[in-house]
């Protein structure tokens, strides 16, 4: 479900209210442990943080005036989604984050290539969340993105 929202703010007063408190708190620990020069905003009608064009001006290579995605938050319909670029480009956190994992949450894990899938609001493993936020800097991920990227 993609939000006419301009801000995260809006994004989140949008949402149904059993899942405001959900995305507010994924929101808040990924604001407290993210590293700086991440920018939050809204990006393909969901919340996320980016690489902004001051840190990385070339931006997203299939349209340069987008900024390079990182992470980012979207309400499904069936669920609340986490996407996380770093683990769809990095083999060494996905093995980290499947690990763990089970350390944090009795769910079964419900992941795609990028998108973590929550469909019980009240199990959301914050503090893997934080962790996993915490893990590159922008500059790191501008040089896995470059390493990555089509030529």
């Amino acid at each position: 479900m993609q939000s006419t929202g301009k801000t995260p703010d809006d994004y989140i007063a949008g949402l149904p209210e059993d899942r405001q408190a959900a995305v507010s708190a994924m929101r808040k620990v990924i604001n407290d442990n993210i590293p700086a020069g991440f920018e939050e905003r809204m990006l393909y009608g969901h919340m996320g943080w980016v690489v902004p064009h001051e840190i990385y001006p070339p931006g997203y290579h299939c349209d340069s005036k987008l900024p390079l995605s990182f992470l980012g938050i979207g309400s499904q319909k069936n669920f609340i989604a986490l996407y996380s670029m770093s683990i769809y480009s990095l083999p060494e956190q996905l093995e980290w984050f499947q690990t763990e994992w089970p350390k944090h949450t009795s769910r079964k894990l419900d992941m795609g290539k990028s998108c973590i899938r929550f469909k019980k609001v009240d199990d959301i493993p914050l503090k893997l969340i934080g962790e996993l936020a915490s893990q590159v800097t922008p500059q790191e991920w501008v040089e896995i993105y470059e390493r990555s990227k089509p030529r």
